[in-house]
């Protein structure tokens, strides 16, 4: 595997619901829209390349494209445990619940910069699913790859092809394969992925969104904000200056 610096314009954005079951899948949801209403003020293309929804509105993981100017120095803070407590919809008693969703952002880099081996490769084609087209229940358009030296899993089902899938695909695998080896230092690759993301406990945290205060904490700089659905609703340019400042 070939590692260089060089200037990263894609980001891939993992969100994964945590503890809290279906409260959890819901947070995840808020958190992927606020995402993807920020890259659309932002003029930023967001592609999502594979999901596990749970219910109408709430994901159990979801991993995205981002591609636009500006858009990893904006959102790579944003890796680790996001912590939420407010009152479910469901909850009759008004007690607080807490739940928690897992973020990763990874840099999308040129082939030449990981050379990964075809040998290390293990294909997977499948159909796809979902509503809507044809062609996309039919044919096995979604692809699943492992790596076999690291068993690391990526799939991607949202394109139209099999080959379309297959190459984002690999932009997944070579993103997080990149991310490692830039990495190396903190040990294997379970272990940078646990260092980015989390086990998805309520104890680790990054950031805390609280309804009942209307208050965003972040742990890692001490800084708050107001006006949770505001920024929920894509006006994160906030939280996103903070941490250039």
């Amino acid at each position: 595997m070939v590692f260089m610096e060089t200037t990263i314009n894609k980001i891939i954005l993992e969100v994964r619901a945590g503890t809290g079951g279906d409260e959890a899948s819901l947070f995840a949801g808020d958190l992927v829209r606020m995402y993807q209403r920020y890259s659309e003020k932002q003029g930023w293309k967001f592609l999502v390349l594979d999901s596990s929804v749970n219910g109408a509105h709430g994901y159990k993981t979801l991993v995205a494209e981002i591609n636009g100017l500006g858009a990893y120095d904006a959102l790579k803070q944003e890796s680790g445990v996001h912590r939420v407590q407010r009152v479910p919809s469901t909850e009759r008693q008004g007690r607080i619940h807490t739940s928690t969703a897992s973020i990763a952002v990874l840099p999308i880099v040129e082939a030449k910069v990981v050379d990964v081996k075809e040998g290390d490769l293990e294909f997977t084609f499948s159909r796809a699913g979902g509503p809507g087209g044809q062609n996309v229940n039919k044919v096995e358009t979604a692809v699943r790859i492992l790596h076999k030296p690291t068993g690391i899993i990526v799939s991607c089902r949202e394109e139209r092809s099999q080959h379309a899938n297959r190459e984002k695909a690999m932009e997944v695998l070579r993103a997080k394969l990149f991310e490692a080896q830039k990495e190396q230092a903190v040990g294997s690759v379970s272990e940078l992925r646990k260092e980015q993301i989390g086990s998805g406990d309520r104890s680790e945290k990054v950031r805390t969104y609280n309804f009942p205060q209307d208050r965003i904490t972040d742990h890692r700089i001490g800084k708050k904000w107001g006006n949770i659905e505001k920024i929920l609703e894509g006006n994160f340019e906030v939280i996103a200056k903070a941490f250039k400042g």
